[in-house]
């Protein structure tokens, strides 16, 4: 992005995790023990792909790194890339063994084709709309032959401003809420086959959409 201008929204969300990644980092630490369902979600993602050819997944909005860190449990040779300089710090502190890089999912810094998985858990959930379909290309774009993409977001519809969050700090977010079957048709118009959706409801009012697809 270097010589181009810089969406407010990208800023925003920048230095909004800039501000909250201890707090975040602590208090999500332990987070998938207590989520049998998520557990169960990455652990398909990740039989996906160890039955196909290896290769390196990106986790694409990593945050501090728990993600990564289950993936690698699960034997995928990932990294991270997250918008946050303070959330890879905190990401590279307490993954010592796995790669971060700073980097913004607008713009990826990975050659065409070469990665075998692209997770993107709850990273997309700032984007605004019509942001997305040029998301969706980076990672059709990154993504071999076959490479396999998982996305995780909140589901339902609208938008709300977050302004305070992760120990009460202060941020400036939109978070965006989608139905599965719209995240679905922009994978398709942007060239993936969708595999599977799925609807987690951990408590009333709260829901979590997950899509599959391959490149």
């Amino acid at each position: 992005m270097r010589g181009m201008r810089v969406p407010d929204w990208v800023q925003d969300t920048r230095i909004s995790y800039d501000t909250v990644a201890v707090s975040y980092a602590d208090m999500l630490r332990d987070a998938l023990a207590g989520e049998p369902f998520q557990r169960g979600i990455l652990g398909l993602f990740a039989e996906v792909l160890r039955a196909r050819p290896a290769g390196p997944v990106a986790d694409v909005g990593c945050g501090p790194g728990r993600i990564s860190g289950y993936l690698r449990e699960q034997g995928l040779d990932v990294f991270g890339i997250d918008l946050s300089p303070g959330m890879v710090e905190v990401a590279r502190r307490e993954h010592p063994g796995i790669r971060f890089d700073e980097g913004s999912m607008t713009a990826l810094d990975v050659a065409d084709g070469s990665l075998a998985g692209v997770l993107a858990w709850f990273s997309l959930i700032h984007v605004p709309d019509d942001e997305v379909p040029g998301v969706l290309a980076e990672f059709r774009r990154v993504l071999r032959p076959g490479g396999a993409l998982l996305v995780g977001f909140h589901a339902g519809d609208g938008s709300k401003l977050k302004s305070e969050g992760y120990g009460g700090h202060p941020m400036n977010v939109y978070v965006h809420r989608r139905p599965a079957q719209r995240v679905s048709g922009w994978l398709r118009e942007a060239g993936f086959t969708v595999e599977a959706e799925l609807l987690h409801r951990p408590e009333p009012n709260v829901e979590g959409a997950f899509v599959f697809a391959n490149r």
